[in-house]
């Protein structure tokens, strides 16, 4: 192997850790943001149904 091959095959190893990292960290990010948006509908339901049974008792 020339040194032109080992620098190749070195940023080729180094691409795929960067991409696996961002691809992690990406879809880390989007887990988060799914779960936050699942926690604002359900909280909403919630609040319109509180909000619905103590209108009634008044």
């Amino acid at each position: 192997m020339n040194k032109s091959t080992v620098w190749t095959v070195l940023g080729v190893i180094a691409a795929i850790v960067i991409a696996w990292v961002l691809v992690d960290v990406l879809f880390s990010l989007l887990w988060f943001i799914g779960k936050l948006v699942i926690v604002a509908v359900v909280a909403a339901i919630v609040f319109f149904i509180l909000r619905g049974l103590f209108s009634r008792r008044d």
